[in-house]
This record gives structure tokens, sequence and C-alpha cells, in this order.
């Protein structure tokens, strides 16, 4: 099973060798200053975004692997009725958002407790994962005498004063 950890200045995402297989990759590292914004999701099927590319994806079972939108890529390594932490990572990461499946709530909050004092630029303005944007859809004609509206983009994270 994933497990979490840090390791200097980076946060890790430990896989096992089966998990490693599966999602054809190893361990994921990703800089602490990186995190943005850490959540305990307890609905495994809503840390899930986007659509799968690299890994393997059993409706209903286990996810793991890496997914894409259009603000990124994700990797995700999720076994179906456990809750899930979600990290939500700056743009500069390597990945926008891990999401990793522990066996107990209460494992996933103390995962999430730990980490929010470790990561050292915590948004702690909201407890809740923060939308997708939805991106601008260009398929409408424009209208003459009307500015474009500018695309949106993901929500910055703010850090604590």
């Amino acid at each position: 099973m994933a497990r979490m950890y840090a390791d200097g200045d980076d946060l890790v995402v430990h896989l096992a060798w089966r998990e490693k297989a599966a999602a054809r990759r190893g361990d994921v590292r990703v800089p602490l200053t990186a995190v943005c914004r850490v959540t305990v999701e307890p609905d495994w099927w809503r840390a899930l975004r986007g659509v799968p590319q690299r890994g393997v994806w059993i409706p209903g079972v286990r996810c793991i692997g890496t997914r894409s939108h259009h603000t990124g890529l994700d990797f995700v390594a999720i076994r179906s009725g456990r809750p899930v932490v979600c990290v939500e990572l700056r743009p500069a990461a390597p990945f926008r958002f891990l999401a990793v499946s522990l066996p107990t709530r209460a494992e996933a909050k103390t995962t999430a407790q730990w980490l929010g004092r470790t990561a050292p630029r915590i948004d702690t303005s909201t407890p809740w994962r923060q939308p997708l944007p939805v991106p601008e859809e260009n398929s409408a004609p424009a209208t003459s005498g009307t500015s474009p509206t500018p695309p949106l983009t993901s929500p910055p994270c703010v850090r604590d004063a």
C-alpha cells in the first residue's frame, strides 16, 4: 500500500513493488514547498479527476497511475472504500494533485495534519479542495462589440499570514 513521508525537503509517495508495476513508475517525489493544500476525502471516487493516462484502472476497485486534465497531471494510488489524503500542488511541481488511500479515516486525518505541519507554505484559507476550472468554450461565435472573456485559471494557493 502506498505511503507518504518526508525525505529531506521532499514529499515522497512510496509505492509497493506491485504498485510500481501497475503505475509503471517508481516512487513519486515532489518538493515540500510545492504543497499548497492538504485535505482528507472520505469518498474515494471524489479524488479522481481527468482521464486515465498511465496505470491500472479497475472501476470500483483500484486506481493507480497518472490522470490528465486541462490543468496538468494528477497521480493517484486509490483503493475503493478507503479515505484518501488529497495533496494539491503548486504549478511548478511535476503533478498538480496527489491522492493516496489510507486504511482508516484516523490514519488519513493524522497524515494530513502531519503534512500540514511539515510543508512550509500551506494554504489554510479553506478546508476543502478547490475545483478544477472549466475550460473556456471557444465553439460559440463571438458577438461584435464585446470583449472576449479571459480564460479561467486555477485558484492561486494563498499563504496564510
